[in-house]
């Protein structure tokens, strides 16, 4: 059968097919396809649905779409990794205008105050995490972690990482899957009752070929980790870094890691300005303090402030452009691409909105609100509002295991009842045996608080 040829998609030609096969020494393009297994490949013809008219398309889209409940319909109090903050409206405002919404690449000359703009918010969160450089946003805070550990290994020439065992899964899965199988991995333990790593193992696993130790504070399960100073020391006695992710918002009321010894922070910059949009509107940052075997580390794009081509006149452009892949191309340290700038200038905005004296007064509402939660729900009978016995921040473990229902079940019905509940640790934590994840930020009422711990109480009594 003749092969047709689509005025659409590229190369279909069949003599400018053979012309680039013979090139790459390829006999077919199916030689192309040999690495994937045979059980992974299709066999016979793909069966596509009917072509749609362009309405007919916006139907289906749409059918699809609103089969989905958001939190705009329900009240939500799950976290675990996107979390629900108000988002001010000049954020979205700035976001959208056409010279930063598609902005996809370029330079200053067809880009006006793209690279100002991240200027503006690399120096922001500078600030906020008390570091001196900042980079144009990774895609999420797996990333960034990631990346962070292999700029540590880089630097230390050491092959073997410490995770917290706290550390959010899927992201403890990213960071491996990153490393591997160029780094090794252990795990350290924790306190299960008060959530706070265990330094005895940690000093156990601590050899001279350990690069760098990641926890994050606050935590994945919501307790604010005190130790920061003792793992510093025990840590800079075997030379190794220490990567600490962090919250961005908790830094109002919060001391940032760099003031209890870490040597590279990352974290995600969602909370501050970016809408969940069913968990998009992740990006991740990374700080350091200024110095130059770190920032000849970053495989991302660093804007500062640099001389133009006329003597006293300063511009915004690159800092250490020849250590990017960009410019190393295949030889780079890591592959990174435009990754997710835009988010990074609307964080700029949120934090230039709401300056240092803002952001303390959210970090504040949310504390107190997460408190007010806790204390209400230990009023209920055979539930514990809080598993942990540290600090927390805005996240924190609610104990189902003495109510005699799954964490499943109880989601299930609050969900009757329009409400998002906790994620269940059952299956990531089962030393917690039926407890849910719960998050509370400045987005909730004392009614909504109220609310939720009315339905908990009847759920559980009836």
């Amino acid at each position: 059968m003749a092969q047709k040829v689509h005025p659409y998609i590229p190369n279909m030609v069949p003599e400018v097919q053979a012309e680039m096969l013979k090139i790459i020494g390829a006999d077919s393009i199916m030689e192309l396809y040999s690495c994937i297994p045979e059980e992974l490949q299709l066999k016979g013809e793909l069966k596509l649905p009917p072509a749609l008219t362009e309405y007919e398309l916006r139907r289906h889209i749409e059918g699809i779409l609103n089969k989905n409940t958001s939190t705009k319909e329900y009240l939500n109090f799950l976290g675990a990794g996107c979390w629900q903050h108000f988002v001010p409206a000049v954020c979205d405002e700035i976001n959208q205008r056409s010279e930063f919404l598609t902005a996809y690449a370029g330079e200053p000359y067809e880009d006006h105050g793209r690279f100002q703009a991240l200027f503006e918010y690399q120096s922001l969160v500078a600030e906020l995490v008390d570091m001196d450089v900042v980079n144009v946003p990774t895609f999420d805070w797996g990333q960034a972690a990631a990346t962070s550990i292999r700029m540590a290994a880089r630097i230390t020439g050491r092959k073997k990482v410490l995770l917290a065992k706290t550390v959010a899964p899927e992201r403890s899965k990213i960071i491996v899957n990153y490393g591997t199988p160029e780094l090794e991995f252990e795990f350290v333990q924790f306190d299960t009752k008060s959530g706070a790593l265990d330094l005895s193992d940690l000093n156990a696993k601590l050899t001279d070929e350990v690069a760098a130790l990641y926890f994050e504070n606050p935590s994945y399960l919501g307790f604010i980790e005190a130790q920061g100073s003792e793992i510093s020391t025990l840590l800079k006695e075997n030379q190794t870094l220490m990567v600490v992710g962090v919250d961005p918002i908790s830094l109002g009321v919060l001391a940032p890691p760099s003031h209890y010894g870490a040597d590279i922070v990352c974290g995600d910059l969602q909370p501050l300005g970016m809408h969940m949009n069913f968990s998009g509107g992740q990006a991740g940052f990374i700080a350091t303090h200024n110095d130059v075997k770190f920032v000849n580390e970053y495989p991302s794009r660093l804007f500062g402030i640099v001389p133009t081509v006329k003597e006293g006149e300063y511009g915004f452009g690159d800092v250490a452009y020849d250590r990017t892949s960009f410019a190393l191309r295949e030889k780079g340290k890591e592959s990174v691409g435009t990754q997710t700038a835009l988010w990074g200038i609307t964080a700029g905005v949120y934090l230039a909105l709401l300056g240092p004296y803002g952001i303390q007064e959210v970090g504040q509402t949310i504390m107190q609100n997460s408190q007010y939660a806790v204390q209400q729900l230990n009023q209920i009978p055979s539930l514990s509002g809080s598993r942990l016995d540290s600090p927390f921040f805005k996240e924190f473990i609610v104990d189902f295991n003495q109510t005699g229902v799954t964490v499943e079940e109880i989601n299930q019905r609050l969900v009757d009842r329009k409400i998002f509940g906790g994620k269940d640790l059952s299956k990531e934590f089962p030393v917690f045996g039926q407890s849910a994840l719960f998050c509370v930020t400045e987005v909730h009422t004392k009614e909504d608080i109220d609310f939720l711990v009315q339905s908990l109480n009847e759920i559980l009594t009836k």
